[in-house]
């Protein structure tokens, strides 16, 4: 089974600087669940469909299956729930971790977001200064 183990904070514009190099990303969801929510991303010229266990635990079960990027473009035009997410993704490496921050646009512009995944539930990292107010049990999936 996979499992994704993920910490998510808000991001304090302030003190954080966007590195030069960054990804593309709309989502959009087929289904939200309870029990499961069922995502179709385009990253970059990528595309996946993903599902996760809707649940606000760090830890929760997590599949994502790469999918033609034809495929993605027909389900986010067509059968996506709700408005499509579109954001800008940026990976910042910061002692040891890899953290993936979301600057959001559209209906969710003036949102960002830093994720972090780890290795178990209780894993020590070191949080940036940008890094402010966790949110991990109100993130969406």
């Amino acid at each position: 089974m996979g499992t994704e183990i993920e910490r998510k904070f808000l991001v304090n514009e302030d003190l954080w600087v966007p590195p030069d190099t960054y990804m593309r990303c709309k989502q959009g969801y087929l289904a939200v669940g309870p029990p499961v929510a069922v995502r179709v991303r385009m990253m970059g010229d990528a595309a996946t469909i993903n599902i996760k266990r809707a649940t606000l635990d760090i830890v929760r079960m997590e599949f994502e299956y790469e999918i033609p990027v034809v495929d993605a473009e027909e389900l986010l035009g067509h059968a996506c729930m709700g408005h499509v997410v579109e954001k800008t993704r940026y990976l910042v490496e910061f002692e040891g971790h890899t953290w993936e921050i979301d600057v959001f646009e559209g209906e969710n512009e003036g949102l960002i977001v830093a994720e972090i995944e780890l290795e178990h539930r209780d894993e020590p990292f070191a949080k940036p200064a940008w890094a402010g107010e966790e949110v991990s049990a109100m993130r969406a999936t």
